[in-house]
C-alpha cells in the first residue's frame, strides 16, 4: 500500500465516522462503527468495514440502511477529499468484534487446573 493510499483510507474513515456520528439521521445506523477503509491501488472503489453493538439480526437492517444512505455517504466525502474521482463505496460487515467475544467466551468457559508446584 502507497502512502497516498494509507493516508486517504484513513482520511475516508474519519469522515465516514463523522457523517454516521453528526449527520446521518437513520436511526437505523445509530451506534455504528467504521473499523477500516481499505482502497483499491487506483482510488475507484473503497471496502468500508464497519460494526455496531447488537445481536446478528441487526447487520441484515445496518447493511441496507448503508445502501439506501450510500449516495449520500459518497458525496460528503467527496466534498471533503481532494481526489479526481471519489472512490465508489462498498460496505462490508466486521465480524472481528463477535469472533473475538466468541474467543472469550470459550476461554472463560474452560476449566483450567491451577498448576501444581513441585514439592523438591
Amino acid at each position: 500500500m502507497s502512502i497516498k493510499q494509507g493516508r486517504m483510507n484513513d482520511r475516508i474513515q474519519q469522515i465516514l465516522s463523522h457523517l454516521l456520528l453528526r449527520e446521518v439521521s437513520d436511526p437505523r445506523l445509530q451506534d455504528i462503527t467504521v473499523t477500516e477503509v481499505s482502497l483499491d491501488p487506483e482510488l475507484m472503489y473503497a471496502k468500508v468495514y464497519v460494526s455496531g453493538m447488537g445481536d446478528e439480526s441487526r447487520e441484515d437492517v445496518v447493511m441496507k440502511a448503508l445502501g439506501r444512505a450510500k449516495g449520500f455517504l459518497r458525496r460528503e466525502v467527496g466534498k471533503r477529499i481532494r481526489l479526481r474521482n471519489t472512490p465508489e463505496l462498498h460496505f462490508h460487515w466486521d465480524h472481528t468484534l463477535e469472533s473475538a467475544n466468541r474467543i472469550n467466551q470459550i476461554i472463560s468457559s474452560l476449566e483450567i487446573p491451577d498448576e501444581v508446584g513441585d514439592d523438591d
